[in-house]
């Protein structure tokens, strides 16, 4: 089953093809199966093992490349501290048109100095003498080890190892993992002037992840033609709905990236907010970032289910984001899914944390749909029922405030023993 989403609020359930009510009518979005980064026309992918990681057999360095100059949007970390990949990244977007990125997995280029700002740049550099273009033309991304040189000396020899393939975009997306237990891909496609547009993408990030971006890069290609300044825009209310909305342990990284480039190869008109294809661009972007946010949090460090928690009747759209991702971050709400614990207090505690406008007597709760409080009590219910849902992959929580008419989700996972010992050992 697939959800379509609009504004934070789920509609309705059915197959896939997904169908989309516009104001333009009825239009469908298609998932493609295994699709992924390279799945939009005139991209190419790949990727090599350069040494950054210690398994051999382990890809660590890789590219994405357009055909033609793109035009780009991006957001980054919200971290005091970033990554010089991250600087000269947002030096880049300045100029809103790209060629390619360049990423690497093992090391993070961050707190290393005015070396990281030297090798970051060297990082474009060398890609544009690979691929093509100027080294303004390219995009650097760094996930991995904090306070870790990049090893340029690897990298000056390996990249020219990377074959680049219109497949290649699956040996991407395992490129840039770090203790992710498998690589995150999504494509969806759409009809306009008869024509197909895609977008995909690929993602990573299973630790240190937290709202406001995450340990996370996500890198995002479309065929379309679309206007900078909106394609931003969708960008950025996107981000806003799905990777701003997820939590595995309530920390927040110095390189976090989600970037997106739209070359044009499918030959449509430019797409701007006034588009017929508008609708369906921004459904796309949404679906294929919230889609892979979800696989972020599932692959979560040592986790066992995810958790989706839904507000509902908030006030506005700002108190229904606060008030799910409060719960989904509560260290507490976590332990009570992975031992699948019935306790909603702890629910209730993490919403009234929150600081959004409550009226204690009008909440309702539900457990994977079962009705556990009423008007802010405890009503009669099965607690056996309700123990064996909360075993199930994926635990729901839906809090009706009945206090507005916005809702919102955010995405954790449970916490578990697997996360303290994997953190407590990371670098030895």
């Amino acid at each position: 089953m697939c959800k379509i989403f609009i504004a934070d609020t789920f509609l309705y359930d059915i197959l896939t093809p997904l169908f989309y009510i516009s104001n333009i009518g009825i239009v469908m979005i298609e998932i493609i199966n295994s699709g992924g980064v390279t799945s939009a026309q005139g991209f190419s992918a790949g990727a090599t093992y350069a040494g950054l990681k210690t398994q051999s057999d382990t890809l660590d360095l890789g590219v994405i490349l357009s055909e033609s100059m793109a035009n780009v949007a991006a957001t980054f970390t919200t971290n005091s501290i970033e990554s010089p990949s991250v600087s000269v990244s947002r030096k880049r977007l300045l100029s809103g048109t790209a060629l390619g990125v360049v990423a690497n997995s093992g090391c993070a280029n961050c707190s290393v100095g005015e070396q990281g700002f030297a090798d970051a740049e060297e990082m474009t550099e060398l890609a544009a003498g690979f691929l093509g273009g100027t080294s303004d033309d390219y995009f650097v991304a760094s996930t991995g080890m904090i306070g870790v040189e990049l090893p340029m000396a690897l990298i000056r020899q390996n990249l020219n190892n990377i074959s680049l393939d219109s497949n290649g975009g699956s040996d991407f997306a395992k490129s840039i993992m770090t203790t992710d237990t498998k690589s995150k891909e999504r494509a969806v496609s759409f009809m306009f002037e008869g024509k197909t547009i895609t977008v995909g993408g690929a993602a990573k990030g299973v630790g240190m992840i937290h709202p406001n971006m995450a340990t996370m890069l996500c890198f995002i290609t479309t065929d379309a033609d679309v206007e900078q300044a909106f394609l931003q825009e969708c960008l950025s209310e996107a981000v806003s709905s799905s990777f701003n909305m997820i939590d595995v342990d309530g920390d927040q990284s110095t390189n976090d990236m989600v970037l997106v480039l739209a070359n044009g190869s499918s030959n449509t008109s430019k797409i701007d907010k006034k588009s017929d294809a508008a609708p369906m661009l921004i459904e796309s972007l949404q679906y294929v970032c919230v889609e892979l946010a979800k696989e972020l949090v599932r692959d979560g460090e040592g986790a066992q289910r995810l958790i989706e928690v839904t507000v509902e009747g908030a006030v506005d759209l700002t108190e229904a984001r606060t008030a799910a991702r409060s719960i989904a971050s509560s260290l507490l709400v976590k332990s009570m899914v992975h031992g699948g614990d019935p306790n909603w207090g702890r629910i209730v505690m993490a919403l009234g944390k929150s600081g959004i406008s409550i009226i204690e007597n009008s909440i309702d709760i539900y457990i994977n749909s079962i009705h556990i409080v009423h008007n802010g009590t405890a009503i009669p219910y099965f607690s056996d029922a309700v123990i064996s849902a909360m075993a199930e992959e994926t635990v729901e929580f839906k809090v009706s405030l009945s206090n507005g008419q916005f809702s919102a989700t955010a995405w954790g996972c449970d916490l578990t023993e697997e996360y303290v010992v994997f953190n407590s050992a990371y670098s030895t």
